[in-house]
């Protein structure tokens, strides 16, 4: 463990640091300035700012708390008021922008590893950020796997891992404030997202959160993810967890909608968790360590992104996608399915949030067979 000002094995103290950050996330968003840049970006920038200042360690179990527990959490807690029947088109739309995304990816992968040599683990390298790019971690570990580069070079794993989440923070940053950007907002089809079936369950909901509300509502979120690791384990394909909990997830608001609304909080329970996982993911962005250990690989991944972002954009363009919708699939694809719906609730998307869910989940089944393509066209 690192030293820093809070120790990281004093995990309550961690975890203040953490909700510090993310409340201070939550009132920067409401000042004129702050406004600018949304409280996801803040919360990005105070924690890498903290950590790199040693005021927070790089590394914690206070960390690992939070994307182990809090973060499948959000899943049932957004999609609390998430009718199938009625998302249905706008999932069919943002699966096309989805694939669009993990297309780009593979463009840029490919194309960056033609442009920047990596030496003897090249191949292994690119298969490995290309099944992230598209999937998560899930699949990253099967490729680093597959490819021998976990069991040959542990320090080019620990490299990449560091890497990439410097380069996935910044490109969260950046995403969430592209729609501010008038001259690119204006080239896409508008598109009113922020109501449908997940309205709901913010601000604008029927009825107000009641202590009685908040604790049903947490005991059915947390009753979903143990059901749904449970039966992961019966499946004996950890990789299917955040599928099995997607699915279990949508049952009831699927089944009956209408006793589902009744519970209040749950979006709101929802978005704070998500201000905690970013604020957990960005404190891990070791600045000088990356531009010291892992210049060539900071620059694959640089050109990997820009050329993803170029390619995702472009098409959704042509295709008639509004620019949340490209913003969330090209999330979904880069980060993964925990933080395309906990964009889409911050930036008040509602009616994105379980279409981010089910295309990450599909990127899950991507990744490892478009990553195994790049090694195999590389190798």
């Amino acid at each position: 463990m690192d030293a820093s000002l809070i120790p990281a094995d004093n995990n309550l103290a961690v975890m203040a640091g953490l909700t510090a950050i993310a409340a201070a996330g939550f009132l920067l968003e409401k000042t004129k300035f702050g406004a600018l840049l949304t409280g996801t970006v803040w919360t990005i920038l105070l924690a890498i700012l903290a950590s790199n200042l040693r005021l927070l360690p790089f590394d914690a179990p206070a960390y690992g708390f939070v994307f182990t527990y809090a973060v499948p959490v959000l899943i049932p807690l957004f999609l609390m008021k998430a009718d199938l029947k009625r998302i249905f088109f706008e999932t069919t739309r943002m699966t096309g922008a989805f694939l669009i995304a993990a297309f780009a990816t593979l463009v840029g992968a490919l194309v960056a590893a033609f442009v920047l040599p990596l030496g003897e683990h090249e191949v292994g390298i690119a298969a490995s950020l290309t099944a992230s790019y598209v999937g998560g971690s899930v699949n990253f570990a099967a490729l680093t796997d597959v490819t021998g580069v976990a069991e040959n070079a542990p320090g080019i794993v620990s490299a990449m891992l560091a890497a990439d989440n410097m380069a996935s923070a910044a490109y969260l940053g950046l995403l969430a404030i592209l729609p501010g950007f008038t001259f690119i907002a204006k080239r896409f089809v508008k598109r009113d997202h922020t109501e449908g079936e997940v309205e709901e369950a913010g601000e604008a909901s029927e009825g107000r959160a009641t202590p009685l509300s908040l604790g049903l509502t947490l005991a059915y979120a947390l009753i979903v993810v143990a059901l749904g690791d449970y039966l992961t384990r019966l499946s004996g394909q950890p990789q299917l967890r955040y599928v099995i909990i997607t699915v279990l997830a949508l049952i009831l608001p699927t089944a009956i909608p209408g006793r589902m609304a009744k519970l209040h909080g749950g979006f709101e329970l929802g978005v704070v968790f998500a201000f905690l996982f970013f604020a957990a993911i960005a404190a891990g962005a070791n600045v000088v360590q990356l531009v010291t250990n892992a210049p060539m690989i900071i620059a694959y991944i640089a050109i990997l992104l820009s050329i993803h972002a170029v390619i995702a954009f472009t098409l959704a363009k042509f295709c008639k996608l509004s620019l949340p919708e490209i913003i969330i699939a090209s999330n979904a694809a880069i980060l993964g399915a925990t933080t395309a719906p906990a964009l889409a609730a911050a930036k008040g998307w509602r009616d994105l949030v379980t279409p981010g869910v089910l295309v990450g989940v599909l990127g899950y089944a991507l990744g490892t067979v478009l990553g195994t393509i790049v090694f195999s066209i590389l190798g």
